[in-house]
């Protein structure tokens, strides 16, 4: 088989995709898969994983069979290749029983380049004997991560996927993913018989995308400061429950941003429309729980923001990968507070899950929330829970985090957690951080005097220190380990045994301080600059735009399976005049440019 740097290699991928040169580690993968060898590659979202077995199943003899688990992917992805002039189909429940047999024509003649579908689907008798008659190019299984037990994808038909390579063992398999950590991907080699492929591990960071923190006081009007940033541009805002999706929903609606919910307790037919109008119309901001994103494809979202803790590191890293996937600048934005954390935690507790689960998903939060409170530059957190030791250009961070962007301050605070953690104590190990701070304000509440806890001699040493400042000591005070939260009770906080020490003054307690003023600039000041694009090419640009939304409704596909806005900004600033200077921007192969060549010169010469 050839080699990424034969011309045949460069010439497809020219041709085809429109691209003059490989990204990262593709090239590697593809001579490899190419060649005929199976292959374990992780790379980040918007990294370039899906070329690195479309590539391979037009340079090999016969039909690559893709396994997707999500109907949506497969269908965007398969339109996306249609539009590139490949041959590619998918097999899933949207289909009639006519439009399904024609497609198993297809592959039995070896018509077809690509083939997507679902795990379910593919483990019936009735497809692995048609597989048996078909010519097979290799077999592709994307989100492998679904394979892991332990995981926040998990499918248990993944785990019989190794039936591809007991029945076909001279048929490559590539196995893909863009979320595991590294006990995450020796499951994955194990469970998919992986073990002797070649791994391609490429580094996990999104450098366009900028991380940011917030300490939640109120996550509507936060998200609407945050949202300030971003107006009109695609998005996505992750709720934790249905409840606060369609309230969220409702109140962005009520500011005039174009915002849609989605999570699984509504109309189905609802919630398709929702998500097709966030993929196909331009500047819709979807308010989702974690049911919604994975297999989305498009390119443009602009940003990512959490108004409560997601459950894992592993999620958080997907769910914010789902932002920038065209390389351009973007934000994943995070709203955090105290009640998140002990809501997650009665969760886990309260759930049907047996205790080594449990801990697990103790460990998984306890991570992300390091990450939360964590003084040190976000991207090296993050990247270091998936083994990678982030490496900066320059100095000591990425320079596209908060923390890098406004370092934040340390303080003392052994004084403080000596209060708080004695006032926890004397008031009976029982009451969550509210009730708590106002004891130590020396409140005189109806609920301080109905417990008598203003006779504690806790009650009213802390009146040197705000509520909000309070809130911000109790919150760390259970990241770092010095209180925990009672999840099977109330939310109770209480002693551990490492407080002891902290009460003793054996040890210095340093937390981090960050101001009002702070937070409220990182919310509006959070977002990303804008891609480049000088004012006089921007009627062009819109132009171009506008182009591109008329010929996907036409086709009735999203506009970015079209021309991504990366590539359309390329032709507003390039102006070709002719299609040998078209053919040179980045994203238009042949397919494309005998599609879309004449409406495109058309719109660059009328403007002018």
């Amino acid at each position: 088989m050839p080699s990424p740097q034969d011309p045949r290699a460069l010439e497809a991928l020219q041709r085809v995709f429109g691209h003059a040169a490989f990204r990262g580690a593709q090239a590697a993968i593809v001579e490899h898969v190419a060649a005929g060898n199976d292959a374990l590659v992780l790379m980040p979202t918007g990294g370039g994983k899906s070329l690195c077995y479309q590539l391979p199943a037009l340079l090999r003899e016969g039909v690559a069979i893709v396994v997707s688990p999500l109907i949506a992917l497969m269908q965007d992805q398969v339109e996306a290749l249609r539009q590139l002039g490949v041959n590619a189909a998918f097999l899933n429940s949207t289909l009639d029983a006519a439009a399904a047999q024609a497609i198993e024509r297809q592959l039995l003649a070896g018509d077809l380049d690509l083939l997507y579908v679902a795990p379910e689907r593919l483990l019936t008798p009735r497809f692995l004997s048609l597989l048996e008659r078909a010519p097979l190019a290799l077999f592709a299984i994307d989100e492998a991560h679904c394979v892991s037990q332990w995981g926040h994808d998990f499918r248990r038909e993944y785990r019989e996927l190794t039936i591809l390579h007991e029945r076909w063992p001279q048929v490559p398999r590539i196995a893909l993913t863009a979320t595991a950590d590294p006990p995450t991907q020796r499951e994955i080699a194990e469970r998919l018989q992986l073990e002797d492929a070649r791994r391609f591990v490429s580094s996990f960071d999104r450098a366009n995308i900028r991380y940011t923190v917030v300490e939640k006081e109120n996550a509507k009007r936060q998200l609407l400061e945050f949202l300030k940033a971003h107006t009109g541009e695609a998005g996505i805002v992750y709720c934790l429950s249905r409840r606060k999706v369609e309230e969220t929903a409702q109140f962005l609606a009520g500011h005039g941003i174009d915002a849609v919910p989605y999570h699984a307790g509504m109309d189905a037919e609802l919630r398709a429309a929702n998500q097709r109008r966030f993929l196909r119309a331009e500047g819709v901001v979807v308010v989702a729980t974690i049911a919604f994103g994975m297999g989305i494809d498009k390119p443009d979202v602009r940003f990512v923001a959490h108004v409560d803790l997601p459950k894992s590191i592993e999620g958080y890293y997907q769910e914010t990968g789902r932002a920038g996937r065209d390389g351009e600048p973007a934000d994943a934005w995070m709203c955090y507070g105290l009640g998140d954390l002990v809501l997650l935690r009665q969760m886990i507790e309260q759930s049907e899950s047996g205790d080594e689960r449990k801990r697990l998903e103790h460990r998984k939060l306890d991570a992300l929330v390091g990450y939360c409170e964590s003084m040190r530059c976000r991207r090296r957190v993050l990247l270091a829970n998936f083994g990678e030791d982030y490496v900066p250009a320059e100095g000591e961070g990425c320079g596209n985090c908060d923390n890098c962007l406004q370092p934040p301050q340390a303080w003392d605070a052994t004084e403080a957690a000596q209060k708080a953690l004695s006032c926890v104590y004397r008031s009976g190990q029982r009451f969550g951080a509210a009730h708590v701070i106002d004891i130590l304000r020396g409140s005189d509440s109806e609920k301080v005097r109905q417990f008598g806890h203003d006779r504690l001699s806790t009650h009213g040493v802390g009146t040197d220190l705000d509520a909000r400042t309070w809130r911000g000591v109790f919150r760390q005070l259970v990241a770092h380990g010095l209180l925990e939260v009672d999840a099977e009770g109330y939310g109770g906080l209480r002693l551990t045994a490492a407080s002891r020490a902290v009460l003793k003054g054996e040890q210095r307690v340093l937390l981090r301080r960050i101001s009002a003023r702070r937070e409220r600039e990182r919310s509006v000041r959070g977002a990303a600059p804008a891609a480049d694009l000088a004012a006089a090419d921007q009627p062009l640009f819109e132009a171009l735009r506008e182009l591109r939304a008329r010929l996907a409704r036409e086709q009735n596909v999203p506009a970015y399976v079209i021309f991504h806005d990366s590539t359309l900004r390329q032709i507003a600033a390039r102006r070709p005049a002719n299609e040998d200077e078209l053919a040179g921007i980045g994203g238009i192969g042949a397919g494309k440019l005998a599609r879309y060549g004449v409406a495109v010169l058309e719109t660059v010469s009328g403007s002018g």
